[in-house]
């Protein structure tokens, strides 16, 4: 260790935190993006080559950590109150005389700010330095989620200013952009997508392992100071906000101070109209008596103060006629109800569909065909069908039926469980879920097929070329070289990479049919316990569940998409075609010479690469796992091993070198 590369360390730190700053607080950043990552590269580099220099508030570590198996609890040191809420010019001018009559005053300054739709919490630093963040809860006691707030970028580890001991106040959210790439990353895994970015936020922000809140782009906004000790707060409530910018915290652009009940009002309207076109999403405005020392004079009621108030907008909604339902089928197969309306203007534009969401929203809604119902819209969010207007309901209004086969393929459709949403079985030959499956298919972790993205599959699918994963195999190299952009060389690549991945193995296929449920994992023990695919075809529910981590709910996933013999076609397709494998027949579990046994792979091997290691430990019945304690057996430390070795050492498990697993593979 050398004096330079302490020295650089810390001026990396802190140009880092600069640039952070820039960015999420002044919304003016200095450098592009590409710059800002080259110098986060280089301070990993650096923690890596010396690790004694790591401390737990380096920007590096905002990447999450371990998983946690739970949350725990959080007394706040000052209550996190609530706000009452206004939904009427008549209610906000009621509680503007309130404070008038309470103190005196023929008008009274407010303090005005926007009322993010997020997640309350607060932010403790000692000394300036970022300790402990904690949801709002029911006001008294709240759940510690510091490392998954330690991955949100605008929340700064260490503050300008080293105060004592300072809680910070405000809210979690997603921006609106970021919510969209979150949806769309959801789809393309095939996963549930978020409802709005207010859930995607909380949902997030509640992650036990950090990691998944790290990638979810979360943003963050001050809004008040809790407990203070070691700096004098400002006695106005906007200079308290400027002193939260100053030490380094993200504020609301749009706040502002007002002069009595018309300010506030008129600030209210100014706000609607820009509502729409702000990056993130509110759902009213916050106005506060500006003078701190009149707010402890007006005092709290209840678990609010009678010095502020929220005021709320109205729901963007109408009233109009549910002519029919209909049922759309998503990529992943999901049957969606569909409400066909009388045209209605709501929320700024025409409405002539709504989403129900799903068969059980129907049910508690009691909604039916002939009902006059009450649409909601608001900002971007799909038209809903908020609430039914019964006492208007005519004599011949009708009930909904789900469908028993899907609308698109005519495959059945299933309902597991745990889930409320009905899904078309037919995956591998439904029209609606082609692409996705295709997708699927061709991906890394599955037959890997190499160049066969998103456009290439839109193309392939438009033209007719390819229905299922099966047509594949029967592409030509004429009619892929006339498609967009694609000539004969390009054509060629392909063609190769679909024939060398007809070699593959058992796993591997399984998990590229796309069953739900039935993961990368799940697949791995699938082939480990079958041995073969005709045994896989052959199981019942009863004997899926005698394979490792499969309860009923995937044996019944594994069991309906297997019952579809669209499925099976293209499964016997795919093989005619010559995707192949080695089958071994049957084996349990116990019969394999690594059952029972954990291993951790580390570093870099030079024979395989770390994927391919882990394929051939589980073929042989060994669990892989990201991370090292009592219960590993053997950790596999290649070049440039890192902290898990360490870790490994410190526990005395066993560590084998890349020759000692070679021998201990080919034993």
């Amino acid at each position: 260790m050398t004096f330079d590369a302490k020295a650089r360390i810390a001026q990396l730190r802190t140009e880092i935190e600069r640039h952070n700053y820039r960015y999420y607080v002044l919304d003016d950043p200095s450098i592009p993006d590409a710059e800002f990552d080259k110098l986060f590269r280089e301070l990993q580099a650096l923690e890596a080559q010396h690790p004694e220099l790591l401390i737990p508030d380096s920007p590096t570590q905002r990447v999450g950590g371990k998983p946690l198996k739970s949350f725990a609890e959080v007394q706040h040191r000052t209550p996190m109150l609530s706000l009452n809420n206004a939904f009427s010019e008549e209610e906000v001018r009621a509680f503007d005389a309130r404070i008038r009559e309470a103190l005196g005053a023929a008008e009274v300054k407010y303090a005005v700010e926007p009322k993010f739709d997020g997640l309350a919490i607060t932010l403790t630093y000692r000394d300036g330095v970022f300790v402990q963040g904690a949801t709002r809860g029911d006001g008294n006691t709240g759940e510690d989620v510091t490392e998954n707030l330690r991955t949100v970028r605008a929340i700064p580890l260490h503050l300008s200013e080293p105060v004592a001991d300072v809680e910070v106040r405000g809210e979690v959210l997603m921006f609106k952009r970021d919510f969209a790439r979150l949806n769309d990353e959801q789809r393309a895994r095939g996963e549930k997508e978020f409802a709005n970015p207010r859930n995607a936020a909380a949902g997030s922000l509640r992650q036990l392992d950090s990691r998944i809140t790290a990638s979810r782009r979360l943003s963050f906004f001050a809004y008040g100071i809790g407990l203070c000790e070691g700096a004098v707060l400002p006695a106005r409530h906007d200079q308290q906000l400027v002193l939260l910018r100053r030490w380094g915290m993200p504020v609301a652009q749009q706040r502002r101070v007002v002069q009595g009940v018309e300010g506030l009002l008129g600030y209210y309207r100014e706000i609607g109209a820009q509502r729409a076109g702000l990056p993130f999403d509110i759902d009213g405005v916050v106005y506060k008596v500006n003078d701190t020392a009149l707010q402890q004079q007006l005092g709290f009621v209840s678990r609010a103060p009678r010095w502020a108030i929220a005021h709320k907008f109205p729901a963007e909604e109408a009233m109009t006629v549910l002519l029919d339902i209909e049922v759309q089928v998503g990529r992943t197969g999901a049957l969606t109800p569909v409400a066909r309306l009388a045209p209605v203007f709501v929320g700024g534009v025409t409405v002539t569909n709504a989403t129900l969401h799903n068969e059980d929203e129907i049910r508690r809604k009691d909604v039916r065909i002939g009902d006059t119902v009450i649409v909601r819209r608001a900002g971007d969010v799909i038209p809903e069908v908020a609430r039914v207007a019964v006492g208007k309901r005519p004599h011949d209004a009708r009930e909904f039926v789900m469908p028993e086969r899907c609308p698109v393929c005519g495959s059945h459709v299933a309902r597991l469980a745990d889930e409320a949403v009905w899904r078309c079985t037919g995956g591998l030959f439904c029209p609606a879920q082609r692409k996705q499956a295709l997708l699927h298919f061709a991906s890394r972790r599955a037959l890997n097929v190499e160049g066969l993205g998103d456009k290439l599959v839109e193309q392939l699918v438009d033209a007719h070329l390819v229905d299922t994963p099966a047509d594949l195999y029967k592409l030509e190299l004429p009619a892929l070289a006339d498609l967009e952009r694609m000539g004969e060389k390009s054509a060629l690549n392909l063609l190769h990479a679909i024939e060398h991945g007809k070699r593959t193995t058992l796993a591997r296929f399984i998990y590229a049919l796309g069953i739900r449920n039935a993961g990368e994992a799940t697949a791995k023990d699938l082939a480990q316990h079958f041995g073969s695919l005709d045994n896989l075809l052959a199981a019942d529910a009863a004997s899926l569940q005698q394979v490792r981590d499969v309860g009923p709910v995937v044996a019944q996933s594994i069991v309906d998409f297997l019952a579809e013999a669209h499925n099976r076609e293209v499964i016997a397709q795919l093989r005619a075609s010559g995707v192949h494998w080695p089958e071994h027949g049957q084996r349990q579990m116990t019969e394999l010479p690594f059952s029972g046994k954990t291993f951790v792979l580390t570093g870099t091997l030079a024979a395989m690469s770390r994927d391919e290691a882990r394929e051939k430990l589980e073929a042989l019945g060994a669990k892989v796992s990201g991370s090292v304690s009592k219960k590993t057996d053997y950790v596999v430390a290649g070049a440039e091993a890192g902290s898990k070795l360490d870790k490994a050492q410190e526990l005395g498990v066993v560590v084998l070198d890349e020759q000692q697993f070679m021998a201990l593979l080919n034993e």
